[in-house]
């Protein structure tokens, strides 16, 4: 098996492997913003920087391992050229990052200023919540070179789940692969023709008007403040937050999700990256569809139509109705005349014992479950 050199150990790989492959192996930690596991490698962010003997920096994740390789992934050289690469990108829009050396007046009055305003976009939406972010401290990068012209343009709102700040991006190409590749979608791509790289949707129209199912794959894709779930916008910091793992109860795939909680309400949901069978992958039900546990309008007594009207009874009451009316209809027209269908919001056990109740106590095979729908 070829096998090449990191850090003066001796590495085995396997044709197609990257030296981000190796590294990842062997549990060297090698920084990247555009890499997105799983899909076509760019090394466009060209933070992933490594030292080889006779190429001198190479990225890591978008060069194949040859044998006879020498890398080195830490050292002074190493960490100079990764934190340029960061500033690089810092520099390149409005990465406010370390924005208390940034400002000329302190940073209270700015951000008392930024509160005032309710269309602000001063404050990323993301800082303390930002891949670039915690580079720039790990890096010691210097941020006060962004630039503040970025800050004039305006925000994309006008669909109703992502808000788009071009300002923000740092052109690492992560959500389109996350489109194309992960999701396959096809609604996005990169746009060169205005001499900079612009996320755009493939026909140049608006969100809505394009393929996108408003998964928000991207979203959890990117490493920035560029893409911004609405709704969950400014309603929590991450160390408000207690992160719950549990199951989609929408349909039967089973993907993973990660709860976000504060103050016992949801404010956001993610994918489990390393969660199978998604591995990090939500529809738009998943990622978006949780506000009906805080609706007023949700059932919680059960109620019976009487004359027209809704009346709340007690559970003993309901049950024992539901059960009368179940019989008679089962003694005028047989049990085939009864159908029922399981709500994907329950949970398995309970999905089991309605096809339970209706085959084994209902003699009737009309059950099915609102997930094949």
């Amino acid at each position: 098996m070829p096998h090449l050199s990191i850090n003066s150990q001796t590495v085995e790989f396997q044709p197609g492997q990257t030296i981000l492959d190796l590294c990842e192996a062997l549990s060297i930690n090698i920084p990247t913003l555009c890499h997105l596991a799983g899909t076509t490698p760019t090394g466009t962010c060209g933070v992933c920087l490594v030292e080889e003997a006779k190429a001198g920096m190479v990225k890591a994740c978008s060069t194949p391992a040859e044998a006879g390789l020498e890398i080195r992934t830490h050292g002074v050289a190493v960490r100079e050229a990764r934190k340029k690469a960061i500033e690089a990108l810092v520099a390149t829009g409005n990465h406010n990052c370390g924005v208390a050396g940034a400002m000329t007046e302190s940073f209270t009055d700015f951000q008392m200023d930024a509160g005032d305003m309710e269309a602000s976009y001063d404050l990323c939406p993301v800082w303390g919540d930002c891949r670039l972010q915690d580079l720039v401290y790990e890096y010691q990068a210097r941020t006060g070179l962004f630039d503040s012209g970025w800050k004039k343009e305006v925000p994309d709102v006008a669909n109703p789940m992502i808000v788009r700040d071009f300002s923000r991006c740092i052109g690492c190409g992560r959500c389109v692969k996350a489109c194309n590749e992960v999701q396959v979608n096809l609604a996005i791509d990169m746009d060169r023709s205005n001499g900079r790289d612009v996320v755009a949707t493939k026909e140049g129209n608006g969100l809505v008007e394009s393929n996108c199912v408003f998964c928000g794959e991207c979203i959890q894709a990117c490493p920035v403040g560029a893409l911004v779930e609405k709704k969950a916008q400014n309603q929590w910091r991450p160390w408000e937050i207690e992160k719950i793992r549990t199951t989609c109860p929408y349909c039967g795939v089973g993907c993973q999700q990660w709860l976000h909680v504060k103050d016992e309400k949801i404010v956001k949901v993610t994918g489990v990256e390393e969660g199978a069978p998604n591995k990090g992958r939500l529809c738009v039900k998943g990622r978006f569809g949780y506000d009906f546990i805080y609706s007023d309008e949700r059932i919680k007594r059960p109620v019976i139509r009487e004359n027209g009207e809704f009346k709340e009874v007690s559970w003993d009451h309901a049950l024992d109705y539901t059960a009368d009316r179940l019989k008679a209809i089962i003694d005028e027209s047989g049990p085939d005349a009864l159908a029922g269908v399981s709500c994907a919001r329950s949970i398995n056990e309970d999905s089991y014992q309605m096809q339970k109740l209706f085959r084994a106590v209902f003699k009737t095979n009309n059950i099915d479950h609102c997930a094949r729908t």
